[in-house]
This record gives C-alpha cells, structure tokens and sequence, in this order.
C-alpha cells in the first residue's frame, strides 16, 4: 500500500524542495545576471540583482577577445569523443563482470573506484612528460584519451549496476538460439539497457565538458576547451568579473540545455532497476 502523506507534510516538502532548489541555482542565476552589467556594477556594494543598466558588451567583447566558438567545438569533440570511446570499452567490460564474473571481480570493481581517489596532481609530470614525447600535448586525441582514462571507472560501474538487473536467462537464451558474443551484446544486451546506456552517457559527458585540471595543463591554445575559455578571463591583471561572468555563462549554457532536455532520460537510468 501507498503510504498516506498529510497535506502539511507535503507543503512541508514543497517548501522545502523549493528552497533548496533555489539555494542551489542562485549562484548560476547571479553568473547570468553579472554577465549583463558593467565592470562596475558588477563590483558595486551593495549589489544591484535586476535594476541595473542591462549591457551585452560583455558578450560582445569575449567573443571578439576569444574564439568562442573554436572552444565550444573542441569541448563538444573531447567530451562526446571521450564519452563514446568509454562506452566501446566498458559495455564488453561490465558485461564480463556482470555475467561471466570470476572470484578477482569484486576486488578488480573496486580496485578501478579507487583510482578515482588518487589527487590528478599526483601523476600530472609523469602525464605531462608522457603527452610531450608522444606529441599529444594540445591535441584533442590526448584529451580524449585522458578523459576516457579519468571517466573509465565511473562508466564501468554504472553499467555494471544496470547490467546486474538483467535477467541472465535472456542471455542464455540467445545463446541457445545460435546468437555469438558480439551479437549477444549488441543486438540483446546493450538495448535492454538503454536507459542505463543513456543516463551513463549523459553523466560522463558532463564530467568532461566540467573537466578543468587536465585541460588546463594539457592543453595551451589549439585544443583548449571551454574550460580554459573561462581561465583566460582571470589574469595576473585582475579579475574582470563581468566578462568571467559572460564567458562562464557562454560556457556553461549548452551544458544545462542539454541536461533540461534529457532530465527525464537521466532520471530513469539513474532509478533504473531501484523499483522491482
């Protein structure tokens, strides 16, 4: 049976839901709105939220100051690239794991979680020296390559969660009918899993279009992402806030339209499995 919730504890609940969500995007909301003022206003006390001087210079002047859109391409291919190559390489992993697990996979699971404990900072020269001798500092090819190195684990561990909540004996069928290891996979296996598959691809290409340390340190001018877009606005000159504000919000914008349009997607990987 449902349980009976009263109307106060669901106003309760609203307000509360409300209030976080609120809490949560004010900083975005303040980002946007400082995008529009001037250097001045946007360093005024006290601060002004809407009644100011509306101004799309600094849009004008970040676009005219940095390819904006040589960026966004590059955080498009790197992030998409990396997330897509992740995915050829953990669905067959994570089947392993899930359906043919051997006594080592547990610990090899959480072997792979706690590389993601390991401070970047702690292997940045040997990565670095390794991305100069090799020719792949300021390439898309070496970012991709590290990104999907750095999102690899979170990858294989949430496909593993949905591919656990895949009957086996749907598999086994296939197999009685003739089906080989690749089909089994691509043809059974990765559709019944598809909104795991999607949630999963979602989740990565936000950790690598938000990926700053080692774009940052990889990368000088050919491949810099969005990431180091926003960086060039602080300089040993000063922090000019109104144009940060413009860049950070040209940044971050193709990000939050599309997690508004697949939220319905990402929350149903994300629950997948969670209700019998």
């Amino acid at each position: 049976m449902a349980r009976t919730v009263s109307s106060q504890r669901k106003i309760v609940n609203t307000v509360l839901a409300w209030t976080i969500g609120v809490l949560i995007f004010f900083p975005i909301l303040w980002t946007v709105l400082t995008s529009f003022k001037t250097e001045a206003e946007a360093i005024a006390s006290p601060p002004s939220l809407l009644f100011f001087d509306w101004t799309f210079e600094n849009y004008r002047e970040v676009q005219v100051r940095s390819d904006y859109f040589k960026h966004f391409m590059n955080s498009v291919v790197i992030s998409f690239g990396s997330t897509l190559l992740g995915l050829l390489i953990a669905i067959p992993a994570a089947w392993a794991m899930a359906f043919a697990p051997t006594p080592k996979t547990k610990d090899v699971l959480m072997w792979m979680l706690s590389t993601k404990m390991m401070p970047a900072v702690g292997v940045l020269v040997p990565m670095y020296l390794l991305f100069r001798n090799t020719g792949l500092l300021d390439t898309r090819i070496g970012l991709v390559m590290i990104l999907t190195l750095i999102n690899l684990p979170i990858i294989i561990w949430m496909l593993y969660t949905y591919f656990k909540e895949i009957p086996g004996e749907i598999l086994e069928a296939a197999r009685m009918d003739g089906a080989s290891l690749a089909k089994e996979i691509v043809y059974v296996l990765t559709p019944m899993a598809v909104p795991g598959i999607a949630s999963t691809l979602l989740l990565n290409i936000i950790l690598a279009w938000n990926e700053a340390f080692w774009t940052l340190n990889l990368t000088a001018s050919k491949a810099a992402p969005l990431t180091a877009f926003i960086a060039s606005y602080s300089s040993p000159e000063g922090l000019f806030y109104a144009k940060l504000s413009a860049a950070s919000t040209m940044a971050i914008a193709p990000i939050l339209i599309l997690g508004w349009f697949s939220q319905k997607q990402l929350v149903r990987g994300l629950t997948f499995g969670a209700v019998k």
